[in-house]
């Protein structure tokens, strides 16, 4: 009999709380019959929304655990995690600790989520500090980027950690068994960079992982790594930028679009072509970047995420306990530790 997957929501979290977490909650379990859920905040909320089928199924497929205290998105970090004991994500990331849960996922505040994790859960050996890891297309599928936000400041140890974990979770997710790895610079050429990256870049040469060089900003989307590594400051501003560009062009296109009777017409004819593109690209089916390196599996959904997208972030927590992410982080760290 296939063991049971636990999975820990914050509810309250981010900018819709549970008008987004209920549904995705119970798209998650429809979904996967093996998944048990701990609903994590206001019994009274999450109640008004669930449908009388998942009320059925409450004890068997799901509890809730109550509180009405959850964290804001714009809460002092320090302030909420010392006073907001509580809080629903600091519950659900509890769950893990007590192994309650395998997973934990929330939407709510990122450095309150990377500071409660860190604190309660700790890091796993070898790890010095956690990454904030997502996915991205690309032409032929998808690569991994990390980090995107957690460590603003790296030296290059903690880049060969972050390619080490980088490549434990695509092995996990049985993307590649041999990872091709990445290192963000501003060239492709060993004399670029900064003496930070060009250490780095000379430590992922030496280890067992598939390093395949530097890369440059043009060449992200370009297919040919699986894993691209940077510090969080790079990394954030990377992600922001793609953000950025992506909603610049549907702008564009949709304002030539709706020009004149004639653009709207070429409009209709082309819907079909625009609406695949639409779902290759669409930011919500790429929700859920995983914190690596901690003893525990955390993923955080994007604040914004409708319901969705907050299903997507179960899905990545899902997966990556399916596929014993932990494990493979443990076992890549003990592989190339033993090899320096």
């Amino acid at each position: 009999m296939q063991q049971k997957i636990t999975i820990a929501l914050d509810m309250m979290s981010g900018d819709h709380g549970v008008s987004s977490s209920v549904p995705a909650a119970e798209e998650a379990l429809l979904k996967f019959h093996d998944l048990f859920l701990i609903l994590v905040g206001d019994d009274k909320e999450i109640n008004n929304l669930l449908s009388d089928k998942m009320k059925d199924l409450e004890g068997a497929r799901y509890k809730i655990i109550h509180t009405k205290e959850f964290i804001n998105m714009n809460d002092e970090i320090i302030a909420a995690i010392r006073t907001k004991k509580n809080s629903s994500m600091r519950l659900a990331i509890n769950a893990v600790k007590n192994k309650d849960a395998d997973a934990c996922v929330s939407a709510g505040n990122t450095g309150a989520l990377m500071a409660l994790s860190k604190i309660i859960l700790k890091t796993i050996p070898g790890i010095d500090r956690p990454a904030i890891c997502g996915s991205l297309p690309t032409k032929f599928g998808q690569f991994h980027m990390l980090d995107l936000g957690a460590n603003v400041e790296c030296d290059a140890q903690h880049l060969y950690q972050f390619s080490i974990m980088g490549s434990a979770l695509v092995q996990s997710l049985q993307l590649n068994d041999k990872p091709v790895v990445g290192l963000m610079n501003i060239g492709s050429e060993e004399i670029k960079g900064n003496e930070k990256i060009k250490s780095a870049g000379q430590l992922m040469q030496k280890s067992n992982l598939n390093y395949a060089g530097f890369v440059e900003g043009d060449d992200i989307f370009s297919g040919k790594f699986d894993v691209i590594v940077t510090d969080g400051f790079v990394g954030n501003i990377a992600l922001k930028s793609i953000e950025g560009v992506a909603k610049v062009i549907s702008h564009f296109i949709k304002k030539e679009f709706t020009k004149n009777i004639f653009t709207k017409l070429s409009a209709l004819i082309s819907l079909p072509v625009m609406n695949s593109v639409k779902k290759k690209v669409d930011p919500r089916k790429y929700n859920g970047a995983s914190l690596l390196g901690l003893q525990g599996v955390v993923v955080k959904s994007h604040g914004g995420a409708d319901s969705y997208a907050f299903s997507q972030a179960i899905d990545t927590a899902y997966n990556e306990v399916k596929n014993e992410l932990l494990d493979k982080i443990e076992s890549l760290i003990q592989t190339e530790l033993s090899n320096e």
